[in-house]
């Protein structure tokens, strides 16, 4: 018996200036505050990757070991920046730095009880700054030319509305069928 499939649709967006950011207009609630995780920590971007992503079937990097979490938070340039509410984390967003200038928001969302707050759109608009001025924080760098990112029909029901009300415009479409997925804990917990 095979594993069951979903039909996904995955759209891939960029910003090619940081004039293209289109920030909520709406101010950032006074008890929201967004920090950069300067302390590279696989157990915490673990534990925010798989309370954002439980919903969503993020998946991917479920069976990483803590060695692999490391290396890939080690590289310069990856910056994780989580949204608090109250100094409870609400969500955050990954910054993973590439070559030519590229940033990719490899992952961004709001914790299940923090959405539909107004938390997301600030935090998406203060995390696409960060992949514009990276460089300033990171001297070896060069300056970002390109911030992209890519969402699915599997995130939340809001994530490309969101993208597309900061400035992203939407570069390519693909729509495949995919596994099935589940969350399982740590590998040999």
């Amino acid at each position: 018996m095979s594993d069951p499939t979903v039909t996904v649709t995955t759209w891939y967006l960029e910003q090619t200036s940081p004039a293209d950011l289109v920030p909520p207009a709406a101010a950032v609630p006074p008890e929201v505050r967004f920090v950069r995780a300067e302390v590279p920590s696989p157990a915490f971007s673990r534990f925010l990757y798989a309370s954002v992503g439980a919903d969503c079937a993020w998946t991917d990097r479920l069976p990483w070991t803590y060695a692999q979490w490391e290396a890939f938070l080690d590289r310069p340039g990856v910056e994780t920046w989580v949204a608090y509410d109250r100094g409870t984390p609400a969500g955050y967003i990954e910054l993973d730095p590439q070559e030519d200038g590229q940033t990719e928001i490899a992952y961004f969302g709001l914790l299940p009880a923090f959405r539909g707050r107004g938390i997301g759109g600030h935090l998406l608009s203060y995390g696409i700054a960060r992949a514009w001025d990276l460089a300033e924080r990171w001297p070896d760098r060069e300056p970002t030319k390109r911030v992209w990112v890519h969402t699915c029909s599997l995130d939340g029901p809001y994530a490309l509305a969101n993208y597309e009300k900061r400035g992203f415009r939407i570069f390519d479409v693909k729509t495949g069928e995919e596994e099935s997925k589940s969350i399982e804990p740590w590998p040999g917990a």
